[in-house]
């Protein structure tokens, strides 16, 4: 039979001398302890679990000055975050993806090396002042209490008591009366959200729609000019020498898969030049034009050896016949390299008639050895 006082806010005994009679889940129904306010609770946990209280630092005064500057401090630290959110979307939305009148990449700006850069440097400062104003919050606005507690059993008194806590915990942060908190907080919740969501955009519409890894920025009339962007005419280059070219858009020359190398071959080459099938009108006179990319790994096919007539690529060693199609004849490249067709315009330079008619580079790895 139990003797003692089991009202709550009573210690069920444990305030007597002698052993502690069960615990609060033996001296009281599932219903008296839900009726309990937090701070009956924490007396009655404290007698039965040994809590010992060493320090309690209830913040700022309501509407002192300490407290209306740490909310300020707060509330502008999460508004800032919320801004530098709001600059990511406009530099994202400003690359193209949705106002694509704004053209980051004209030829003489340097928007289109920024635009990376600037994503990460706007993302980066919102999370960093979503985590700065976490910090000033909980450190100038939160109650502070350090206690030592034995471990929780999880039984029904554990949880009554967590669920308590948390409802106490949002009514001592004081979100309820702090109005410059509660807005800044949503403004930069809604901005972080649009944010993330952002990118998503893409999906819906992306430049890159067709197939890009089949294309690129060459296409008939496009004249082929030089890093400098000059233009290139038949004689310009000495028989046996290799001129890496690119075509003349904006930014022609920072697209890794335009990279083409325009070959003048020999005379003896010409005559025991071998095509492949169906390209055998891809030059012109003795002008070749093959792509620099190399199709094993994608590396910068850069050596070109007059003598054997082979393209080397100096990564791992593959090398092309250019009088075979630039067919890979040593190495890792199972896919000969890519012809660009090539032809010469009204005014005498180079231009090509079409873009490469296959996937330059790595792609495609499984496509039959050609």
């Amino acid at each position: 039979m139990n003797t003692h006082e089991t009202r709550p806010g009573s210690a069920g005994g444990s305030d007597t001398p002698g052993p502690l009679h069960g615990g609060p889940d033996e001296d009281y129904t599932p219903e008296q302890l839900a009726a309990m306010s937090r701070e009956e609770l924490d007396i009655l946990g404290a007698r039965y679990d040994g809590v010992e209280i060493l320090h309690v630092d209830p913040g700022p005064e309501p509407g002192s000055r300490l407290e209306k500057r740490a909310v300020r401090q707060v509330g502008w630290t999460f508004a800032g975050a919320g801004i530098s959110a709001l600059l990511f979307l406009v530099v994202y939305a400003g690359s193209g993806w949705f106002l694509p009148e704004w053209a980051w990449a004209e030829e003489g700006t340097t928007w289109s090396a920024l635009f990376t850069p600037l994503l990460g440097l706007f993302m980066g400062l919102a999370f960093t002042l979503a985590g700065v104003g976490l910090v000033l919050y909980t450190k100038k606005l939160l109650p502070h209490e350090t206690a030592v507690q034995d471990k929780h059993d999880g039984s029904h008194f554990d949880r009554v008591t967590t669920g308590a806590t948390l409802v106490g915990g949002l009514h001592n942060s004081g979100l309820a009366r702090r109005k410059l908190l509660t807005r800044s907080l949503g403004f930069m919740g809604a901005a972080f959200g649009l944010m993330l969501i952002a990118p998503l955009g893409g999906m819906i519409k992306n430049p890159n729609k067709g197939n890009p890894l089949g294309r690129t920025n060459w296409a008939e009339g496009v004249r082929l000019v030089r890093d400098d962007g000059s233009p290139i005419r038949p004689g310009d280059q000495q028989p046996g020498s290799l001129e890496t070219v690119f075509p003349a858009v904006p930014g022609g020359n920072r697209q890794s898969d335009a990279a083409t190398m325009l070959i003048r071959l020999r005379p003896e080459q010409v005559t025991s030049d071998r095509p492949r099938e169906g390209q055998a009108d891809f030059g012109y006179g003795d002008y070749v034009a093959y792509s620099k990319i190399c199709t094993h790994a994608g590396c910068p096919v850069s050596l070109y050896e007059q003598e054997t007539s082979r393209i080397l690529c100096p990564c791992h060693q593959s090398q092309f016949d250019v009088t075979q199609g630039a067919k890979p004849v040593f190495g890792p490249a199972t896919r000969s390299l890519p012809q660009l067709p090539i032809t010469v315009d009204d005014e005498g330079y180079f231009v090509a008639r079409s873009d490469y008619i296959e996937a330059v580079g790595p792609t495609y790895w499984n496509r039959e050895r050609i």
